[in-house]
């Protein structure tokens, strides 16, 4: 049994230097050090996944890439599950690392391994099991569900190191690592982008292609960051001893109630997708699911970008929450939220100022990116604000409360969105499918705004009284 003093011990000089370089750099660099490695990584995977669709829209046509959007909400579902843990986890980490407590952080990331590993096994073998009745069930049609179910039985082993990879890279990450995790986005990327295009056009495979291609890339990383926690030279690393594996229920507890805000946010994607997908299907047919699917590979760009930003945005916040700098922790926030404004707004414009170009780089069949145009010149006419909303959930994260974050996630894509896909497009057929986008966001971000400001009026008066201890502000 290794005791929580021998734990402490064991965090030496230059550790210790790296992670309360946190509490006193000035936070627009630190925000500039740890999102910068978080962005491009993040980048670099979501441009792959974009490549990996252009390369199957051009490679097999415009049926493969709606049979690719039939996939979407499974591969969210798996995502669901997998940030519940990482970000959960993370989150956590970076609070015990912050009030020095290196004991809690070890018993965190050793119950991170044991719960991923369970979690992983059980909906890697549902989906494996009944992989065709959920295809059916998301909206594949008789000539979408060959392309959508060829996809999913093979990426099946890559989505279980997909977990495996993003989950420990975000712990690599918190805890002081973050050009570290960069490179191993980087490293997936390059393998991937390599044998997508000899996969799918050279040796013929088509959209299993790609799926062979991410399972390699994405084992290729999880064994990257996965030998960085077996170096005992890590500031987190795994002991030989089971004590930090051994389920804990508080422990256990503590990483879900965190992490359930973001893993609803992508087990909410899964189901409106499958409401999307049923809607498009009934009022335009497979072009307008194809339309739906480069819609969401362009705006994944900046999404993830935004994504990575939180990534970089958590630690900070996180450890300055523990350490009671309350402070440093407003001045992350709100650098945060204009960089990512700036992010979506750049995005927003090049989406409705080129939507043909767009939509001509995934396929050259002209009903399907007539269907495109029209999509991005709806969708993405509020997208400027979608920034502001992910940092904001990401803030309630990083300070532990799960029941606001796990509201704000809902907010735009259940309380507001489900709503409007159902009736909208009783009215105004396709075209309210696409309206419903941009409201919902306008929604979201007024409840966002609300929200915000009132806890950053209650930090504010914690910083008044002088009342710094962080539990005071969960009351």
């Amino acid at each position: 049994m290794v005791t929580f003093a021998v734990k402490t011990d064991c965090m030496n000089r230059t550790d210790t230097e790296k992670l309360e370089e946190l509490s006193h750099l000035s936070v627009g660099r630190l925000l500039w050090r740890y999102s910068l490695p978080a962005v491009v990584g993040m980048l670099v995977m979501s441009l792959y996944n974009v490549i990996d669709r252009i390369f199957i829209g051009q490679g097999v046509g415009p049926e493969a890439i709606a049979g690719l959007a039939i996939t979407f909400p499974v591969m969210n579902l798996s995502a669901a599950l997998g940030v519940l843990i990482g970000a959960g986890g993370s989150a956590r980490i970076s609070i015990l690392l912050g009030a020095k407590d290196y004991a809690g952080a070890s018993r965190t990331l050793g119950n991170s391994l044991t719960l991923l590993s369970a979690v992983a096994l059980v909906y890697l073998s549902v989906f494996a099991i009944f992989i065709d009745d959920i295809l059916i069930a998301f909206g594949a049609s008789e000539v979408t569900l060959p392309y959508a179910r060829d996809f999913m039985l093979y990426i099946l082993p890559g989505m279980f190191m997909t977990n495996f990879a993003f989950t420990f890279n975000n712990f690599m990450r918190v805890s002081g690592y973050p050009v570290k995790a960069m490179v191993t986005m980087f490293i997936g990327a390059g393998v991937n982008v390599i044998l997508a295009p000899i996969f799918i056009f050279y040796l013929g495979w088509g959209i299993k292609g790609a799926a062979i291609a991410t399972d390699i890339s994405m084992t290729v990383s999880a064994l990257f960051v996965m030998w960085h926690f077996f170096s005992r030279s890590s500031v987190l690393h795994f002991e030989r001893d089971s004590w930090m594996y051994r389920p804990s229920w508080r422990v256990i507890f503590s990483i879900i109630s965190i992490g359930a805000a973001p893993s609803l946010v992508n087990a909410a994607a899964c189901f409106i997708n499958v409401i999307i997908n049923k809607s498009l299907y009934t009022y335009g047919g497979d072009i307008a699911v194809g339309a739906a699917g480069i819609f969401t590979s362009y705006t994944s760009l900046m999404t993830m970008v935004i994504v990575g930003m939180c990534q970089g945005m958590q630690p900070i916040i996180g450890y300055n929450y523990g350490a009671g700098m309350l402070g440093r922790l407003k001045r992350t926030y709100w650098l945060a939220v204009a960089a990512a404004t700036i992010i979506v707004t750049a995005g927003q414009i090049g989406g409705l100022a080129f939507p043909w170009y767009i939509a001509r780089a995934f396929t050259s069949d002209a009903e399907l990116i007539d269907q495109t145009v029209r999509c991005l010149h709806i969708s993405l006419l509020a997208f400027t604000v979608v920034g502001f909303q992910i940092i904001s959930t990401t803030l309630f994260q990083s300070l532990g409360k799960a029941s606001a974050s796990i509201f704000l996630s809902l907010a735009r894509q259940v309380i507001f969105l489900i709503p409007l896909l159902l009736f909208l497009p009783g009215r105004f057929g396709l075209n309210g499918v696409w309206m419903s986008f941009p409201i919902s966001d306008l929604l979201a971000t007024a409840v966002t705004v609300i929200m915000v400001s009132l806890q950053l009026s209650q930090l504010n008066r914690a910083v008044s009284g002088r009342n710094l201890c962080p539990e005071s502000l969960d009351s």
